[in-house]
């Protein structure tokens, strides 16, 4: 087991910077709007009000949840991240919802625009921030397995693609003095940070609800088939209970039938220290011991087994249906066998 807690200083950091720059962009964005009365620069204001939001909630949910476990909590706090992605996937869509309906407000009214060239240099400058501040955030996540960072990451390079195409439509309005263009932008914006919010509620469901991860799986089949310890001769029913960067790992392990449940004990321990190595998330494995009820001998090759029934061929490597398969131990071999 690991208990690798704390906050991590690039985490800090990048939190830190999200706060900043989120305010700053907002205030540059919310003049570009006041000096263009342009309603796609509205719609990029709006987005920015969100991240403001969002940045500042994700400092103090990541705080919180690199708080270690309790007893209150005995698989630690990290689950919050997935609850502060879907609220900021729940505040975009709420803007979206603002935009729209401000878009269509404007079409009607026909506001005129003015001065949209010096609201286009100012609105691509954000865009170019935004992208660069999007891309270390989600890096930063993705290496420090943080999913709040992750998604915040990922919403920020999604708005830059927005503010181009907003600039490039805005473009098209200064030098054609096409007016409704405008507010198809921002209505088109809308609809987008819809899409965006649904997607990012529906990870963070999946994440709080630990929907199975083909990656994780994949992981552990890789580490499993990787590790060849004696005695170690099945592993299925595997599921993961992610909390954050921390991951609870139960699994089924064959081993030996002869065995004392003191060396069941003690190589079982060797053997999940030997896997975690290498697991990229810190964490812990349970296994529940099976017997091998000599169904693996010619993929065993421990020495002297006092009840082998064949000998020793090769090693088998576990597909993932295998790993995640929930039958018995005789079940699952008499399956393969067939397979064969």
């Amino acid at each position: 087991m690991s208990d690798n807690y704390h906050l991590d200083p690039a985490v800090k950091r990048a939190t830190w910077l999200t706060v900043i720059v989120a305010i700053s962009l907002f205030t540059i964005k919310y003049v570009a709007y006041h000096l263009t009365d342009s309603q796609a620069i509205f719609s990029e204001a709006m987005e920015s009000i969100v991240n403001v939001f969002a940045s500042i909630i994700a400092f103090f949910v990541i705080l919180y949840s690199a708080k270690p476990a309790d007893r209150d909590h005995p698989y630690g706090h990290g689950k919050v991240e997935y609850l502060s992605a879907a609220l900021e996937g729940g505040l975009i869509a709420f803007a979206a919802v603002v935009i729209v309906s401000e878009a269509i407000h404007a079409f009607y009214e026909k506001r005129p625009l003015r001065s949209l060239d010096i609201g286009l240099v100012l609105l691509g400058s954000t865009g170019l921030v935004n992208y660069s501040l999007g891309f270390y955030l989600n890096y930063i996540g993705k290496k420090k397995h943080s999913p709040a960072l992750e998604a915040s990451g990922t919403h920020l390079m999604a708005d830059f693609w927005t503010t181009v195409a907003v600039v490039g439509g805005l473009s098209l309005v200064w030098l054609t003095n096409i007016a409704w263009i405008d507010t198809l932008l921002a209505g088109l914006v809308g609809l987008h940070l819809i899409k965006e919010g649904y997607h990012l509620i529906k990870k963070s469901i999946d994440g709080l609800l630990d929907k199975e991860e083909d990656s994780i799986v994949n992981k552990i089949k890789e580490l499993v088939n990787s590790h060849r310890m004696k005695g170690m001769l099945q592993v299925h029913h595997v599921r993961v209970m992610r909390s954050g960067k921390y991951h609870h790992i139960d699994a089924h392990l064959v081993v030996p039938e002869f065995w004392t449940v003191e060396d069941a004990h003690d190589k079982t321990n060797e053997y999940e220290r030997m896997l975690f190595k290498e697991y990229p998330f810190s964490g812990e494995f349970h296994f529940h011991i099976d017997p091998c009820r000599k169904l693996y001998c010619q993929y065993c090759n421990l020495e002297n087994c006092p009840v082998r029934l064949e000998p020793f061929k090769d090693f088998r490597d576990m597909s993932l249906s295998e790993l995640t398969n929930t039958e018995e131990p005789d079940e699952v071999i008499s399956q393969l066998d067939k397979d064969s």
